[in-house]
């Protein structure tokens, strides 16, 4: 498993600060806003990937697929000193180096990925604005070079209004770690490799 990493441009936020009245018979889908031409659109306000997304994420897709029978997966650790230890590997980037990391660890596959959103609610359980938002994708190398699975998950929780189960999932508002680790055991219900719990 070689650890994920994050997006290193800044990300535009969420701008939900807009507040319009839904009427009841309408779903949010049907609602659509237009600006006009003749008025210039305001900013957005931009946000980092936090540098510990990428290890949170990693650490918890690690746990997972330990958890998994029939599948053997090398601790991201050992694809960290394969990859430094080669100058050349460790000047690619992950997906490119994923196939050469695999074959020198005598390995299948490699599991890889990218952490695009991590925002951290602020506010608390009982209320956030702007609620948490995480987003991943993970991919499954094979040492030849072909992409044999890929997983990605977005989610930007809404309120009780709009998404009643999951605002039930947690019982209010989540942290963005907490919406990570389900993101993970959501992927991983179609990950093709190992059987997991409830399989």
């Amino acid at each position: 498993m070689i650890p994920f990493t994050s997006i290193a441009t800044p990300q535009a936020r969420d701008q939900d600060d807009l507040f319009l009245p839904i009427p009841e018979s309408v779903r949010r889908s049907d609602i659509s806003l237009a600006i006009p031409r003749d008025i210039q659109p305001t900013s957005k306000q931009t946000m980092l990937v936090p540098g510990y997304a990428a290890e949170k994420v990693t650490e918890l897709f690690w746990g997972r697929l330990q958890d998994r029978r029939g599948v053997q997966v090398l601790s991201p650790g050992e694809a960290v000193r394969v990859s430094s230890a080669d100058e050349e590997l460790s000047k690619m980037g992950a997906e490119k180096a994923a196939p050469a990391v695999a074959k020198r660890l005598k390995a299948d596959a490699a599991l890889l990925g990218v952490v695009s959103v991590y925002q951290e609610r602020v506010g608390s359980r009982l209320g956030a604005d702007p609620p948490a938002t995480v987003g991943f994708e993970a991919k499954v190398v094979a040492a030849d070079g072909q992409v044999l699975w890929v997983g990605g998950y977005y989610e930007r929780q809404r309120p009780m209004g709009e998404d009643l189960l999951g605002f039930f999932r947690g019982w209010g508002f989540l942290t963005a770690a907490e919406l990570a680790e389900y993101g993970v055991d959501a992927v991983l219900k179609d990950f093709p490799f190992g059987v997991g719990e409830g399989k």
